[in-house]
């Protein structure tokens, strides 16, 4: 049996985020977790529980780090997002080829 079945969502994606050795994507962390396509938000509220839940399981040693997501026509980078989230469309140039954010979880030094 492997351990893993028991974990809830946000486990998983935790031991995910904390074992990877680059950032992962909601799509990339759906593919390894199996779960269907669909569950863009799921993951992304799962997200923002966990940034919350490893500082203070940590004691702010560790923390979620959020690879801020970028416009492919025009290199605008989404900075000032308040929560975990692929934005539709660029505010500068209104394209929609938004790469998606990648999230780690890193050791604060």
């Amino acid at each position: 049996m492997d351990q893993d079945e028991f974990l809830t969502l946000r486990e998983k994606i935790m031991n995910l985020l904390i074992k990877t050795d680059k950032p992962l994507t909601v799509n990339e962390i759906i593919a390894y977790l199996g779960l269907s396509p669909r569950d863009h938000r799921l993951v992304y509220d799962a997200l923002e529980h966990i940034a919350k839940t490893i500082r203070r399981r940590t004691d702010s040693k560790m923390e979620l780090v959020m690879v801020p997501p970028r416009c492919l026509k025009c290199g605008y980078v989404f900075k000032d997002l308040k929560k975990p989230r692929k934005p539709s469309r660029c505010p500068r140039c209104k394209s929609e080829r938004i790469s998606p954010p990648a999230f780690i979880i890193i050791e604060k030094k």
